[in-house]
């Protein structure tokens, strides 16, 4: 196991865990009591993790990536979405050309 995939495994133990804090004295808790909440934050998440990227801003990518993986996590839980779910979507995409696999997903959504 990676350092990068320890760490995740650690953070999403905390996550879950903090399905029973009370939302008024953790952050966590708050969002995954407020889906709408952690979606809107994940989003505000991407676009700066989007503007540091554009920037060239090393030091901000690294931590608005830190931020986006955190919300993410928060997210998929508070709507009971697994890490392995979507690594079960990722599985599925595994050497299938990211044209194909795009214009399948388009093809999918006609029908």
């Amino acid at each position: 196991m990676t350092r990068f995939s320890e760490t995740l495994e650690r953070l999403l133990a905390t996550i879950q865990a903090r399905k029973s804090a009370e939302a008024a004295t953790s952050y966590t808790a708050s969002l995954l009591q407020d889906p709408t909440k952690a979606a809107k934050k994940f989003g505000e998440e991407a676009v700066e993790t989007v503007i540091a990227a554009t920037l060239h801003d090393r030091e901000a990518l690294v931590s608005e990536s830190a931020d986006l993986l955190y919300h993410w996590l928060v997210l998929i839980t508070a709507l009971g979405v697994s890490p392995d779910d979507v690594a079960d979507a990722l599985s599925r995409r595994e050497g299938v050309s990211g044209l194909v696999e795009k214009a399948n997903r388009s093809k999918e959504s006609r029908e």
